[in-house]
């Protein structure tokens, strides 16, 4: 299932309240500036900062070219 485009709408990373990266096949939102992604469960974005995942320099690299290719647009712009 995906998220729906008016949740997608209003969700920013709740540390820096910029824009995420909805990324459906790997389940997650991802917040580039921080190299921080947000996991969803069960169709449900787990948003807490201290539940975050932090990614590596490779993995941040390998999510940016995914999302370019994939031609993926921010939750929102600034």
């Amino acid at each position: 299932m995906t998220l729906s485009p008016d949740l997608l709408a209003i969700l920013a990373c709740p540390e820096d309240k910029g824009p995420l990266y909805y990324v459906q096949d790997e389940d997650l939102l991802y917040n580039p500036r921080l190299t921080r992604a947000y996991r969803i469960h069960d169709d449900i974005p787990v948003m807490l900062v201290e539940e975050a995942d932090t990614l590596d320099d490779d993995e941040h690299r390998r999510l940016v070219s995914l999302i370019e290719s994939s031609g993926i647009e921010p939750t929102f712009e600034r």
